[in-house]
């Protein structure tokens, strides 16, 4: 997995919308993946929540027949956690503060999360097999 490439991606969507303060990548299981959070967060926790968080929502969009999900948002009196649905494997976790510019972030995130999916699901490319030196008699 290239996570130099997901490191960009999130640092990139952190620059441009103002409020991010932290990002996790995770499995829709809740392990986390990658993160770009800061020591106040824990990405394990923040998984856990997230995929549940994600599981519920999607079980709730089905019942009512409103298509896929593809994101949740918590408000709260401090900030916000965003969830996005990154495919049917991974999810990605926004939290930001009051500061957080909502309406650019659902903007920008669309274009990160289809980048992300296509980092994590790209298949590794095959290493050379190793060439056998034949030697030559004269």
């Amino acid at each position: 997995m290239d996570y130099e490439a997901l490191a960009a991606e999130l640092r990139s969507l952190r620059e441009t919308v103002a409020g991010v303060t932290d990002i996790v990548l995770a499995g829709v299981d809740g392990i986390p993946i990658f993160a770009d959070a800061g020591a106040g967060v824990d990405p394990a926790n923040v998984s856990a929540l997230a995929a549940a968080d994600l599981g519920v929502a999607r079980q709730a969009v089905e019942v009512i027949g409103h298509g896929a999900l593809s994101q949740t948002v918590v408000f709260s009196s401090g900030g916000y956690m965003a969830v996005y649905a990154v495919g049917r494997t991974a999810l990605m976790v926004v939290l930001g503060d009051k500061g957080l510019n909502l309406g650019r972030l659902l903007h920008e995130a669309q274009p990160v999360i289809a980048r992300i999916s296509s980092v994590l699901t790209a298949q590794p490319s095959p290493t050379p097999k190793a060439r056998r030196r034949t030697q030559t008699t004269s």
